[in-house]
């Protein structure tokens, strides 16, 4: 009988738009709802009743080495700070086996950039220069591979 471990962490791969991307980093892929608490005036409890209330998103973070005349996070973020709603993407992010194989996939819809954030600088560090995208989105959902 084989033993079944739970998937590492670090083999992945993020898509967007067709286009695959190598990231070092990705964070945020979280699935909320809020909670709505009610309690009507007639009612004979002394508690509040727990309904399900709207969804709530949160940013992704997607880190990167920096690549020499690689300046497409910055081009992104101007071209919505531009208003151009066109150039909104989905992102699929897939967990994948030793087999190079996807086991589960998140898909974040109609995301724009909201942050950019350049490599920190030192002197004396010799790694390589990662820089993060922060993304905004409409909905992340787990979908079934």
């Amino acid at each position: 009988m084989a033993q079944e471990y739970p998937l590492p962490r670090f083999h992945f791969q993020v898509d967007w738009g067709g286009a695959k991307i190598s990231f070092t980093e990705v964070t945020g892929l979280v699935m909320e709802r809020e909670k709505i608490e009610y309690r009507h005036s007639d009612s004979r409890d002394f508690n509040k009743i727990a309904m399900p209330g709207l969804v709530k998103n949160n940013n992704i973070s997607l880190k990167r080495g920096k690549f020499e005349k690689d300046f497409d996070y910055n081009t992104w973020l101007e071209d919505v700070a531009n208003e151009r709603v066109d150039k909104r993407r989905d992102i699929i992010i897939r967990l994948l086996n030793e087999k190079h194989e996807p086991v589960a996939a998140w898909t974040a819809t109609r995301c724009f950039p909201v942050k950019v954030t350049a490599p920190d600088l030192k002197s004396d560090a010799n790694e390589a220069a990662i820089e993060t995208l922060e993304i905004a989105h409409e909905g992340l959902k787990l979908m079934k591979v």
